[in-house]
């Protein structure tokens, strides 16, 4: 597994009026957004491209496209949703699946309650979403997910992740797969409820407020 963490000051200054208590949510999911597609250029740097032939308004020239099968992109709800538009304005003619987790808040496990992707990923450039790595079971949930299914290059983009988060993620893939993670930073610690610090708070929360 590889962790790349962005290191831009747009991206630092984002994330620090990302970070503030006082950002409402308006601004949050818009900071998010910008965030996601500085992230993305990062991210896509080794997407699979293949040699075309194209005629300008001038001459015949060889060109690089997309290759394909195209590559997914996929959210892990709720959070992840509001990463969606940042990831799919770079790489608009990707797929897109959906699935939903959620952490249980007294055992920590991850629950799995949607999923929407294909049966066969093998050859699939992966491209999962989520703005939190902190324990790292989610992430963890959603890549065997996507392994089961025959992938086998995962790259998860995250906004922040925790140390504990990254080794968990480590040990679990392992030599099964590429992976990379690129984060925006990479954090102290987590705290006692398994948030991470300084962190940024409940990022579904600060998307769209709290939903009982």
């Amino acid at each position: 597994m590889r962790l790349h963490v962005a290191d831009h000051p747009l991206i630092d200054h984002k994330l620090s009026v990302l970070r503030d208590e006082k950002t409402p949510s308006a601004v949050f999911r818009q900071l998010v957004d910008e965030l996601v597609t500085l992230l993305a250029y990062e991210a896509t740097r080794d997407v699979r491209t293949e040699e075309v032939r194209i005629k300008t308004p001038v001459a015949e020239t060889s060109c690089r496209r997309l290759a394909e099968p195209r590559p997914i992109v996929v959210p892990i709800l709720r959070a992840g949703l509001g990463m969606l538009e940042g990831m799919t304005r770079l790489l608009p003619t990707a797929e897109v699946g959906f699935l939903g987790m959620k952490r249980n808040e007294d055992t920590l496990e991850v629950e799995t309650y949607a999923n929407r992707l294909p049966d066969d990923l093998s050859g699939r450039q992966c491209f999962v979403v989520d703005p939190m790595l902190a324990t790292g079971h989610t992430l963890v949930a959603a890549i065997n997910y996507l392994l089961e299914r025959g992938a086998r290059d995962v790259t998860a983009i995250c906004l922040i992740a925790a140390p504990e988060g990254i080794a968990t993620l480590e040990a679990a893939i392992g030599e099964r797969a590429e992976v990379t993670v690129v984060a925006a930073a990479r954090d102290e610690r987590l705290n006692e409820h398994a948030y991470i610090v300084p962190g940024l708070g409940d990022a579904g929360d600060r998307l769209y407020g709290i939903v009982d």
